[in-house]
C-alpha cells in the first residue's frame, strides 16, 4: 500500500485535447482511475464536464494563433488527441491547407506555448499514416524512413518534425504515437464503413 505522499508524487495535472473524442472517451476516465488531475479541451460551447466528470475548456478552432493560457494554466503533461481527423469525402475547398493549418501549425503553436508555460512532457497521438499506406513483408519500424501519401498522412509527419524541432530547443519531452486504425464502441469513420459494408443483410 502506497503512503500518501508517494500517492501525491505519482499524480500529474494533465490536459486532454479533444477530450471528447472517440479517443478521449476512453483515456479520460482510466486517467481519471489513476487519480490524476486532469482538465480537457472542447469544440462545444454548451459542454462543461467531460468523460470522468473532467472541467472542460472550450477550444472552438486550432491554429496557429489560438489561445491556450487558461487551458495550459498548471498543465505538467499534455495529451495532444485534437486535430483534423481523415475524413474519406473532405467538403472542404483546399484540404491540404486545412489539415496544415490545424495538425501541425495548431500543433506547433499549442507545444511552443506548453514549453513556455512549464510542460514537462507533450504526448502528441498521431498517425500509422505517417509510415505509409501499406507494408507487404513486414511491420513498420520506428527508424523506417517517413513515407505519408495523403495530406493527413503528410501533416503529420510535419507536425512530428515541428514538435522535435521544439523539444530539441526546450526542456520538455515530446512523445509521438502511431497507431494503426484505432477500433472501439462508437468508431467512426473508415472503421464505421467497413463494418457497415460487412453487416449481415447488407447484400441482400
Amino acid at each position: 500500500q502506497k503512503s500518501t505522499r508517494e500517492h501525491r508524487l505519482n499524480m500529474a495535472r494533465i490536459l486532454v485535447t479533444g477530450a471528447t473524442g472517440f479517443v478521449g472517451q476512453t483515456l479520460c476516465p482510466v486517467l481519471r482511475r489513476e487519480d490524476h488531475l486532469l482538465t480537457g479541451t472542447t469544440r462545444d460551447p454548451n459542454l462543461r464536464a467531460g468523460p470522468g466528470n473532467i472541467p472542460l475548456n472550450v477550444i472552438d478552432d486550432i491554429g496557429p494563433n489560438t489561445d491556450w493560457s487558461r487551458a495550459l494554466a498548471g498543465a505538467e503533461i499534455v495529451i495532444h488527441l485534437a486535430g483534423r481527423a481523415h475524413v474519406m469525402r473532405d467538403g472542404h475547398n483546399d484540404p491540404a491547407a486545412e489539415f496544415h493549418r490545424v495538425n501541425v501549425k495548431g500543433t506547433q503553436h499549442l507545444a511552443a506555448e506548453a514549453a513556455k508555460a512549464g510542460v514537462k512532457r507533450f504526448i502528441f497521438l498521431s498517425s500509422i499514416k505517417v509510415n505509409g499506406e501499406r507494408t507487404d513483408e513486414e511491420a513498420y519500424r520506428e527508424t523506417d524512413e517517413p513515407r505519408p501519401e495523403d495530406a493527413y498522412g503528410i501533416s503529420k509527419r510535419d507536425a512530428e518534425t515541428a514538435l522535435c524541432e521544439i523539444a530539441s530547443g526546450t526542456a520538455m519531452e515530446t512523445v509521438i504515437i502511431r497507431p494503426p486504425l484505432i477500433y472501439g464502441p462508437g468508431a467512426k469513420g473508415n472503421l464505421q464503413s467497413v463494418l457497415n459494408a460487412a453487416s449481415p443483410g447488407r447484400h441482400r
